[in-house]
């Protein structure tokens, strides 16, 4: 009963507008404006309702504890002495783009059929680098099942950021699949955070048969554009590639390659012409969601801003209604995360299962949604001004609220971390 589940990170109360993502530009763009985590948390179940409307299985990953206090302790300092750019770093509510977790390779793809899961270090970035303990222990907890293998990060100075720069397709969830690693060399100004010896680490952890995978690099254009992860500019579900035209550094060796791999793979690649690169990444059209509902028709699901866009909503439009590979497109709110640098893709990390093999408590249907959202209805800030972000109160009120919603679920044995 193998199923595609949809994690979603639940946006933390401590989500903040600090622009410390460089390369992020919706991030730095909107650095130092005020954050609203209450309306950014609810943006986002109401995202996982909607999905579970689709008949979708979705799961969740919880918020980190914040601020980070034992990653304070590790440079000798603690939030009341730090300074106001470590403050902000240990305050980072970033692990709500679950996208950047862990790689996941599902057991129709591994030698030994077992699922793998390999926690992201994200060490590019010093507010994202200090995730991955809290991740590791959340999701050994998650998958606890001897089905699943979770392991730890990639060393330094091997930098890897997760299911943002990694793709699968397949003929079905549960059949045996092609893994695609991209990463990055170049970017002008801005980092290129996924390393090739990284993906390449990863696969051999997952036990991925060479003849089944790809290592494909990410154009130079895409990430000096704003392309931080792969997923800004491509994304891939069952069949469907779906690209922009200047997404990889070589894109007619790596479309023949998969091709030889797998040859009724469907390519969807949007023109220049039609949609500048600019305008994919100021719209995160391609960190979009694609999915397969229980009906079979291949759907798109985008945020708002893609809608407002009239360039991108106009080539969406054409494909649909020219019969194209994605059938039906959906429309989500999720400006919050948006703003922060962070589509309807960034918040969920996808996992080939059989859910019954899941602890249960990180499964949700609308009921438990109903629970989670009165927590955050309850206890999560109005807003967040960065300039506020040293006030003990608004501290207190963060621990607090990330408290009660691991009461609310049965989840204290996360209290610490």
């Amino acid at each position: 009963m193998l199923r595609e589940i949809n994690f979603d990170g639940i946006i933390g109360p401590s989500h903040n507008y600090a622009g410390l993502s460089h390369g992020n530009l919706a991030a730095t763009r909107n650095a130092g404006r005020t954050s609203h985590p209450k309306a950014a948390a609810l943006q986002g179940i109401a995202k996982v309702r909607a999905n579970l409307d689709l008949g979708l299985v979705q799961g969740i990953l919880l918020p980190h504890a914040r601020p980070d206090h034992g990653w304070l302790k590790r440079l000798a300092t603690d939030y009341d002495a730090a300074s106001s750019v470590l403050k902000a770093q240990a305050l980072s509510a970033s692990a709500m783009w679950a996208a950047n977790a862990a790689t996941v390779s599902p057991a129709p793809d591994t030698r030994d059929g077992r699922c793998y899961l390999t926690v992201a270090n994200l060490l590019t970035m010093p507010h994202r680098s200090h995730e991955w303990p809290a991740t590791l222990a959340q999701l050994r907890l998650i998958f606890a099942d001897p089905a699943f293998i979770v392991h730890p990060p990639v060393p330094a100075p091997f930098g890897d950021e997760g299911a943002a720069n990694h793709m699968r397709l397949c003929s079905g969830h549960d059949h045996p699949g092609v893994e695609v690693f991209v990463y990055g060399e170049g970017g002008g100004p801005f980092p290129a955070r996924q390393h090739r010896e990284a993906c390449e680490a990863v696969a051999r952890a997952h036990r991925l048969s060479p003849d089944r995978i790809l290592f494909v690099r990410q154009s130079d254009a895409a990430i000096a554009a704003g392309a931080f992860h792969n997923d800004v500019v491509a994304v891939a579900n069952e069949r469907v590639l779906f690209a922009h035209e200047q997404a990889f550094a070589d894109r007619d060796t790596f479309y023949a390659d998969l091709r030889t791999l797998m040859p009724d793979v469907e390519i969807v690649e949007v023109p220049a012409a039609r949609v500048s690169l600019q305008d994919a990444i100021a719209s995160y059209l391609f960190n979009a969601q694609l999915v397969t509902p229980p009906g079979g028709e291949p759907t798109l699901i985008v945020p708002q801003e893609a809608q407002d866009n009239a360039a991108v909503f106009s080539w969406l439009q054409d494909h649909v209604a020219g019969n194209g590979p994605i059938r039906r497109l959906e429309v989500v709110d999720v400006r919050e995360s948006m703003a922060n640098g962070g589509g309807p893709a960034c918040l969920r990390l996808r996992v080939v299962a059989d859910p019954a093999s899941i602890d249960q408590r990180f499964l949700v249907d609308h009921a438990r949604l109903d629970r989670i959202a009165a927590v955050v209805e309850a206890h999560w800030p109005e807003a967040i001004d960065p300039t506020a972000i040293g006030d003990p109160a608004l501290i207190d009120r963060i621990e607090t609220a990330r408290r009660a919603l691991l009461t609310a679920l049965d989840c204290l044995i996360l209290a610490d971390t």
